[in-house]
Formats: structure tokens, sequence, C-alpha cells
């Protein structure tokens, strides 16, 4: 069995020496490597490994798709980025930003083609599934993003409306990512299926603890400014919660606070003393766990020993404990 850092340097290698990336024009390409050279955790393709090695003893089937789920997942960011017209990922400028609009689009768009290459190094017998699987999950995570651009401008989000999307938007990709690692590493139809009901509670505890953080964590260690989302409007758990339960008095508070463009102080101390009033950080905390907790019974019903489970579980529950 392999350790997560195993993976990751494996995942790092894979991606260092995509031929790829040097092809010509290097306009197009150079903005790919930027992104992919800052990209975070590596959290997909180490779960798409994670996922195979739960079966298997040999990762190496798995490899190349898993580095197309971190370039898919960074062409949504490349694409994303612009749509939010957001000038810094991950503490470095955007690929929009460092270059312009036409080559990011254009890069993204490099990116996707670029996935579906490494993807169609699968063995016959396993490519029909995996593109099933892979194609499903693309569609979804962009219905996940026209619902989040379509929260922006709606007066009301409910809960479910709020937790549908980010399944669509978040879980699914993390979902599919064990999915499709289960299958290269010739798990069952069925444990691959349990395994994809676990990645989907992982993804729905893993993007709540994000909301929950942005709010309630340390700075210092999470690594950005606490209310950043406050300040954004960003419809999060938090924000869709309180919303739903405020009274009318609290309801036009919060609301006023939305729009107070002067004092960025107050309107974050201000919307985090009216989620004290209603407990929504007990609250998040309590669906976190409900999520987690579930994610937990499915890795229960997947048939095979313990040991074997041991260090996707030890890394998810990392996941969830995280405080960056």
């Amino acid at each position: 069995m392999y350790s997560p850092k195993e993976l990751q340097e494996k995942v790092n290698s894979e991606i260092a020496g995509l031929t790829h990336l040097k092809r010509t024009p290097s306009e197009l390409y150079k903005p790919i490597d930027y992104a992919l050279q800052n990209g975070g955790k590596r959290l997909r393709p180490v779960l798409t490994l994670m996922g195979c090695n739960l079966f298997s003893e040999d990762v190496a089937i798995a490899l190349k798709p898993s580095v197309a789920f971190e370039i898919f997942h960074n062409f949504t960011l490349l694409h994303d980025d612009i749509m939010d017209n957001a000038p810094i990922r991950r503490n470095q400028p955007t690929v929009h930003s460092k270059w312009n609009t036409n080559i990011a689009i254009l890069s993204g768009d490099a990116m996707l083609v670029i996935a579906y290459d490494l993807l169609s190094d699968i063995p016959d017998d396993k490519l029909k599934n995996v593109l099933e699987v892979f194609n499903r999950t693309a569609l979804e995570v962009c219905e996940g993003q026209q619902y989040d651009m379509n929260f922006e401008t709606s007066a009301v989000t409910t809960e479910n409306e709020y937790l549908e999307m980010i399944r669509l938007k978040t879980s699914v990709l993390i979902a599919a990512a064990l999915n499709v690692g289960a299958l290269l590493g010739d798990a069952s139809n069925e444990d691959a299926a349990e395994l994809y009901r676990f990645g989907i509670n992982l993804g729905l505890a893993f993007q709540l603890q994000d909301d929950f953080l942005d709010t309630y964590g340390n700075s210092e260690l999470f690594g950005k400014q606490i209310g950043g989302d406050i300040l954004m409007n960003k419809k999060t758990y938090l924000l869709v919660k309180t919303m739903e339960m405020a009274g009318k008095k609290d309801l036009g508070i919060l609301k006023s606070l939305l729009y107070e463009e002067k004092n960025p102080s107050a309107k974050i101390n201000g919307v985090r003393k009216i989620f004290d009033n209603y407990n929504i950080n007990t609250i998040t905390e309590r669906k976190i766990n409900e999520y987690f907790s579930s994610a937990m019974k499915n890795m229960d019903n997947i048939r095979v020993s313990d040991e074997r489970k041991t260090p996707l579980l030890n890394f998810t529950q990392n996941l969830i404990r995280r405080q960056t």
C-alpha cells in the first residue's frame, strides 16, 4: 500500500514529464504549466490512485487517468476565475490576470483535450466505463457552476438547492476520481459504486468545511483572510441557512449588511454576529459530521480488509480535520 505522500510524488513526476507542455506555441502551453505547477495538494489525482490501491497493489494503470482528473479540475478553475473576475488563485495571479482572458480561455480548452488524451491510455476493456463516468461528471460540474452563477442573482436560495449545487460543483469530481481508480483496480461494480457514494459524502463534508473555515477558521492556519466569503456576498451554507432561519428583523439587518462596502470589518463582524445568534457554527459542524458519518458507513460496506482501508480513511480524516 502507498502513502498519500508517495502517490502525490508519483502525480507530480507524471505532470513534470508531460510531453504536451513541450509543444508550441509556448503562449498556449506556458499558462497550462503555470496552472499545474501551482496545483495545490493534488487531492483528486491522489484519490484516484488511492481508489485503485484499495483494490490493487499496482497503481500504474491509474496514473495517467489521475493526472487527467487534475488537469480537468484546473481547466475548470481557469474558466471559473474568468467568470468570477478573480485576480488571485492559491496566492498567485490567475492565468487571465497574468496573461489575458483570451489566452486563459484557449489554454483551458487545451487542458480539456489533454485530459481526454491521457484517458485514451486506458486499456480497451475498461475505457468505456471510465469515459462514461468522466463524461457524466464533466457535465455535472458545468451544471453546478451554472447553478452557482444563478444563485448570485436569486433572491432566495434554499438549503437543499445549495447542497445540490455543491454536490455537482465539488463532490462529483471527488467521487468520480475514486470511482475511476476503483474500476481500474478491478473492483467489483458494487464496490466501485459504494466508493463513489463515499466520495459524494466526503465532497459535501469537504466543501461545507471550507464554508465554515472561511468564517470561523484561524486566519494564520487557514492561510487567508477570514470573512472573504462574507465580503464577496458569496452564497455559502452559513449564509443560506441563516437566511432560511432568520426572523424578519435579523433578515433585514443581514440584507443591509450585504450592501456594506465602506467598512469591511463592520460587514464581517455584523454578519458573523447574526450567524452567532442562530448558532450557525454548531449547525454547520453538525452537517459536516453528518456527511462524514455517511461516508464512513459507505466505507464499511466496501468488501476489502480494514487494513487496506486504513490509508484512505486516515487521509479522509485529515481532510475533514484540516484548518487550511
